[in-house]
């Protein structure tokens, strides 16, 4: 009986027996009272023949007396009581009941007492004579064939309940069965072959039920299982994505290590724009190639840890900006930084690279794609305790969507097409670090990232 309709099939057995017993107190309390008003009519029939004035014999008087069940009858018709037939008492009166305007209380007192003392005792009963035969009428008899009475009808009310209970309790287990085991147990099927296949959209739960409470719980559990399915799906699509741009991280690693050999000869040239620009290049494929090379070896989700080493700011801020002032074009983006020239931190100057380039890049795109003119600046002072770098654009601000999930991969992308892993990527770099990246405001035409990193991790 652990399953929900066992149960319920005795819960519901034992509540109507409890139902029918509050039932059964005061059933029996008018069972007497109504046995005791019947032995008093009967009473009153049987001294009839007396009041017609008659000469009634000892026998004759005896046997209205035992067809009547009492020993004597009293009535009172005017001021005076009159015994009207009598026989010897057994024994001493034990009680004497009132029926005239009795409680219901002491009708269900009196009952129970009876029911409780099985001697057979003689008793006093008062009543009020039917059809106005008098004002007063007074029996004495015994209470055996009072208590097998009520005994008689008590057994018959539980035998009736019982049968009432069992077959409420039939009729209420099966309905629960229908109603709600067999939907609940749907439920569960569903569940358990989802869980086999979560991947697999099929296996979603449609909800079916007409009981309210049930198909809201159907409707709750086929979005979270939708949710579920496109998180799985997701999850696969990044780990083939990974898988991936490890393969692509090898080969390109192997193509920029090339590239790197033929730079390496374009430092030599006495040309004054090659010169210029060869430093750069070097730079920008040799940052390329680390990122490769840290890709594969770390093969995780995660970034690996910073090297730390001492160099000055304003070295990495001028080559983010020459990077996108050439990617900008024809673009009409202005670029500042403000950084003094002794501005020096100690940390991992290729992942700063990539947190301000990301950030940067991230702003000459919104600028780009608003057809505007716009400014990007680059400013960074220090406190005691922490280093603050902030990178503010005047461009079209980011929208509600992308600020919801600013910082969640593939969820986060400003650009119509981009992946929204520069933000992602940059968040995760800074961690690294022991600092935070936040988004201070945005706003049409005012943008700002403030990058906050301890000094004591970089001291």
């Amino acid at each position: 009986m652990n399953t929900l309709s066992g149960r319920f099939l005795i819960l519901t057995a034992i509540f109507v027996m409890l139902a029918e017993i509050l039932i059964f107190v005061p059933s029996i309390a008018r069972f007497r009272e109504d046995f005791l008003l019947s032995q008093l009519e009967r009473a009153q029939i049987a001294s009839l023949a007396q009041l017609a004035g008659g000469d009634i014999t000892p026998d004759l008087e005896q046997e209205l007396l035992d067809n009547a069940g009492v020993y004597n009858v009293v009535l009172r018709r005017s001021d005076a009581r009159q015994l009207v037939l009598s026989s010897p008492l057994p024994s001493a009166i034990a009680a004497t009941y009132d029926l005239r305007d009795v409680r219901p209380d002491v009708l269900i007192r009196d009952a129970l007492l009876r029911l409780w003392h099985p001697e057979d005792e003689v008793v006093r009963v008062i009543g009020s004579p039917v059809r106005s035969g008098g004002m007063l009428i007074e029996i004495t008899m015994e209470t055996g064939t009072l208590r097998t009475a009520m005994i008689d009808y008590g057994l018959r009310i539980l035998v009736l309940s019982a049968v009432i209970s069992i077959i409420t309790a039939i009729l209420l287990f099966l309905a629960v069965r229908v109603f709600l085991v067999r939907p609940i147990s749907r439920v569960v099927t569903s569940m358990k072959a989802y869980a086999g296949a979560p991947e697999d959209v099929r296996g979603v739960i449609v909800p079916s039920s007409s009981i309210t409470e049930l198909r809201e719980a159907e409707e709750t559990l086929a979005r979270m299982q939708n949710q579920l399915t496109s998180a799985l799906r997701q999850k696969e699509r990044l780990a083939g994505l990974g898988s991936a741009v490890a393969k692509v991280s090898h080969d390109l690693r192997n193509m920029l290590t090339s590239a790197q050999l033929f730079t390496d000869r374009l430092e030599t040239s006495q040309d004054p724009m090659v010169k210029r620009m060869a430093p750069k290049l070097v730079n920008s494929i040799t940052r390329a190639v680390s990122l490769c090379e840290s890709t594969l070896a770390y093969g995780k989700a995660e970034e690996p840890a910073p090297r730390l080493s001492r160099f000055a700011l304003l070295d990495i801020v001028n080559d983010v900006i020459d990077s996108e002032r050439l990617a900008a074009g024809e673009a009409d983006i202005s670029f500042s930084e403000d950084v003094r020239p002794g501005f020096e931190l100690r940390a991992d100057p290729e992942q700063l690279y990539r947190i301000i380039a990301n950030l940067v890049r991230n702003a000459r795109q919104a600028i780009v794609s608003s057809g505007e003119q716009g400014e990007i600046s680059v400013q960074a002072e220090e406190t005691d305790d922490v280093a603050l770098i902030c990178i503010r654009d005047t461009g079209p601000g980011l929208p509600a969507k992308a600020r919801e999930h600013l910082f969640t991969p593939f969820q986060g992308g400003v650009t119509k097409g981009g992946s929204g892993l520069g933000l992602t990527i940059s968040s995760e770099l800074v961690r690294g670090h022991g600092g935070t990246l936040t988004l201070e405001h945005t706003r049409e035409g005012d943008t700002s990232f403030l990058i906050t990193l301890p000094k004591g991790h970089l001291t």
